[in-house]
């Protein structure tokens, strides 16, 4: 199992986290939607090549746009911490947080808590624009403190190399690689820029 979080929302992280799938022939799980009224990360992850029948049920749906913790109270559902284990499968499974690293699941458990529990290795994705590297080391430093093991880095956007290299030397992680802004994000597009910009045997 491979966690997927961010810096932020919005960065890229479920174009990634398809990649990603696709390219280890994984399982996609999202533990909470929130925000139906665009469509869902599943159904995202499924447009962009993740096969329908990989692509496993949410554990929570919640239909407010908003962090999970709020969205459950204002949606009046519980979010219960013992529902979000992540499902046995067959081979690999892919898992994506909501937002950054740091995100509330409820007002007592924090994804970074979450990802701690579950002791599997995370694939940290960040911008490559500006702001990127203090963004990048606090969330680096939060999974740290929690004992989160980190996989490395994964940029999305366009090359910048100092900050890359920066967030790598200072944060002591490995620099995965960088999937580039698309000019037509499509599963075929998606997979060709995975392909040329990491090495799937990292993620193994």
């Amino acid at each position: 199992m491979i966690v997927v979080t961010g810096t932020d929302t919005g960065i890229g992280k479920t174009v990634f986290a398809a990649a990603l799938t696709v390219a280890l022939g994984a399982h996609y799980w999202k533990p909470v939607q929130a925000g139906l009224e665009d469509g869902s990360d599943a159904a995202t992850a499924t447009a962009l090549g993740v096969p329908a029948a990989r692509v496993l049920p949410e554990a929570y749906r919640l239909a407010t746009p908003c962090s999970p913790h709020r969205a459950a109270e204002i949606d009046g559902v519980t979010i219960d911490p013992d529902r979000l284990v992540p499902p046995a499968v067959d081979g690999p499974l892919v898992v994506e947080g909501a937002g950054g690293a740091l995100v509330p699941v409820t007002r007592a458990l924090l994804y970074a808590d979450l990802f701690a529990r579950w002791g599997a290795p995370v694939v940290l994705v960040s911008r490559t624009a500006l702001g990127t590297i203090n963004h990048s080391l606090l969330s680096i430093e939060a999974l740290r403190a929690r004992g989160v093991p980190l996989l490395g880095v994964a940029f999305v956007g366009d090359a910048v190399e100092d900050s890359e290299a920066t967030i790598a030397a200072i944060g002591g992680v490995k620099r995965l690689g960088r999937l580039p802004l698309l000019p037509q994000l499509t599963p075929d597009a998606l997979a060709a820029a995975f392909a040329d910009h990491f090495d799937v045997g990292d993620f193994r």
